[in-house]
């Protein structure tokens, strides 16, 4: 029987040779140019598959450079390492689901090592990028490339942003055995996920703190880049590699205005949602609402007062006034104000004269904010979701949350933020919740726990 050869082209691998009536892993005729093909993801599995059947394979898939022998420099800890070992033991693919602080990237680049392939690095923020580029390259002795933030340069080991990544992934597809993907659930977004379908990398690494979405697209991610194969959330690891931590949940009261504006607002917002037989039961009854309110009146009203209702019951100035009390017990410590509200941070801002991090915060300004966090120079700050993940935040020992959603991820990673342990390794963190009573709030903060 003739070999057959595979080869990469434009995001896909070109199976020939094989018979046409011979089935394989994801392999489909393309009626364009009279090929079989299969998605550039299936190009392992393809292979596998050919060489089970003992047929002879001219594999021409991937263009790697070699790379020298690489050591991360790193001694593991347990838990690292038995993260990596379930990795290497499910055929270098599969996700590790580890807390913020917990040193996810310290077990990656171990990952990297042991692999010894030329490696693409995918973030989602020009931060990370920043931060990942500078770990790479103090750890590894070669060259380290890089893909966004205003550079386009191509190495063996290379970090990118997810949009970087996305626009050049039928180019570079053949051009790294493994892929590293930083919060990995972000891959869950359809066009992200092209990255993981049109690249060959055989070797595939997912690190979040929260893998699962809300939405199911996890379970597409899982097919692209393997299972959660390692996870520990953070009671595992308080007291002894994690701060030791507890959660305050404090409640307010609106004001007698605002629990009438309140009552209005959403008694509107009721009133339709009764009257159309909407129940979100599921995320797509909202998208149902939504729809409805591009050509029906009420239901743009509908969903106005729904977002005035969120924004009394988040901003009640109950909430100022328990922010304040926290602020005086936890003087001179560092701590981390959460919201989710720009005209929120402001107003703390302006009120408690803390530095604002936003969307609106220029890149220089937020990396100078959180310098001075780290130093000390700044006791507290306060954003508005951007540090949530994506960026390198400084160690905190208190976090309040003043509002967010019912996201069991975000809260996750909020209390990351104040999870890394002090300098001799015995602290307490502490989480503030600030809710406000007989609102949806309730039920907001009930879900994300």
């Amino acid at each position: 029987m003739s070999s057959v050869t595979l080869t990469y082209e434009d995001g896909t691998i070109r199976v020939a040779g094989a018979p046409a009536d011979e089935s394989l892993p994801g392999v489909e005729a393309d009626a364009r140019t009279g090929d079989r093909r299969a998605p550039a993801h299936r190009y392992r599995e393809v292979r596998d598959a050919l060489r089970d059947r003992d047929r002879d394979v001219d594999d021409r898939v991937l263009d790697l450079e070699t790379l020298p022998p690489l050591d991360s420099g790193y001694t593991l800890r347990e838990y690292q390492r038995e993260a990596l070992d379930a990795w290497e033991s499910n055929d270098r693919r599969g996700v590790l689901e580890l807390p913020t602080g917990s040193g996810k990237t310290v077990t990656a680049l171990s990952a990297i090592a042991a692999a010894r392939t030329p490696t693409l690095v995918v973030v989602p923020t020009v931060d990370l990028l920043e931060q990942w580029h500078r770990e790479l390259a103090s750890t590894f002795d070669v060259p380290v490339g890089r893909l966004g933030g205003g550079e386009q340069t191509v190495e063996s080991l290379t970090v990118s942003t997810y949009d970087s990544a996305h626009l050049r992934a039928d180019e570079l597809g053949d051009r790294f055995g493994l892929l590293v993907f930083d919060e990995a659930h972000h891959l869950g977004g359809e066009g992200f996920r092209d990255i993981a379908r049109l690249f060959a990398a055989p070797a595939r690494l997912g690190l979040t703190a929260t893998f699962e979405r809300p939405d199911g697209e996890h379970e597409r991610v899982e097919e692209l880049i393997g299972p959660v194969v390692y996870d520990l959330d953070p009671d595992d690891l308080a007291g002894e590699h994690l701060a030791d931590y507890e959660i305050r949940r404090i409640e307010v009261d609106l004001t007698d205005e605002e629990r009438e504006r309140y009552e209005a607002a959403q008694g509107t917002f009721l009133e339709y949602v009764r009257d159309a037989g909407i129940t979100f039961r599921s995320g797509s009854d909202y998208q149902e609402l939504v729809k409805r309110s591009g050509n029906d009146p009420r239901a743009r009203e509908a969903l106005l007062a729904k977002q005035r209702a969120r924004e009394v019951m988040m901003n009640a100035d109950a909430k100022l006034a328990a922010l304040s009390r926290i602020l005086d017990r936890h003087r001179g410590e560092r701590v981390i104000v959460f919201t989710a509200h720009t005209d929120l941070v402001y107003r703390i801002s302006t009120r408690f004269l803390i530095p604002a991090i936003t969307a609106e915060t220029g890149t220089n300004e937020r990396r100078e904010i959180l310098s001075r966090f780290r130093e000390g120079t700044y006791s507290r700050v306060v954003a508005a979701n951007v540090l949530d993940e994506g960026v390198d935040v400084p160690e905190a020992s208190v976090g309040v949350i003043l509002s967010g959603s019912g996201s069991e991820r975000e809260f996750t990673q909020r209390l990351g933020r104040i999870l890394r342990p002090g300098a001799d390794g015995t602290r307490t963190a502490t989480l503030y919740e600030l809710v406000t009573n007989e609102t949806a709030e309730e039920r907001v903060a009930r879900r994300r726990r």
